[in-house]
Formats: C-alpha cells, structure tokens, sequence
C-alpha cells in the first residue's frame, strides 16, 4: 500500500499576529535572506496577496517572484512588504543576544 501524503502550506497556519511573529522571528534568528524573503512570501499569501500587491503598489506577479527565495528583492521592497503587513524592521546587537543566552 502506498504512503498517502497531503501538500503541506504553512501559510495554513499563519493564522494570528502570534504565529506570525513567532515564525518571522525564527526565520530572522537562522535563516538567509532568500529563506527570511520566503519567509515573507508565505505570510503574504496567508494575508491576501492582492490585497498586499494593491498596498505596496507592485504587481501580484513581482512579489511572488520577489518573495520566492530565489528572486533577490531590493531592500525598498523588503520594506515595502513589511509595511503593508503591518510588520516594522529592528535592529538588534547580536553580542547582546550571545551574552544573553
């Protein structure tokens, strides 16, 4: 018998301001911009991505690519993105997150 799998999505899950906190948190801490713009593609897609595309005044088509991991956005867009999520960029000293762990 065949192993039955499912497509997983995790913008299924994205489905409060906690869990997504928690996942771009946890991207940002690890994770290389291609996989931290990824990042923002899947909670673009878990908000509405024509909404966001009205938003940032970029075409639904620009921001997948952009979004994909693979598509180097310019940093403007990155900010883009993150003001239409509602989302704000920080700053933080890395020695203070080393001497606090």
């Amino acid at each position: 018998m065949a192993l039955e799998t499912r497509p997983y999505d995790s913008a299924e899950f994205l489905d409060d301001e906690e869990t997504v906190k928690a996942y771009l948190n946890a991207t940002c801490e690890d994770g290389s911009a291609d996989e931290i713009a990824r990042a923002l593609g899947v909670i673009a897609r878990a908000r509405n991505m024509t909404k966001l595309a009205e938003k940032t005044g970029l075409s639904r088509q620009a921001l997948y690519k952009a979004l994909s991991g693979t598509g180097n956005p310019e940093f403007a867009t990155i900010m883009k993105v993150a003001d239409a999520l509602g989302l704000k960029l920080s700053f933080v000293s890395a020695a203070a997150e080393r001497d606090a762990a």
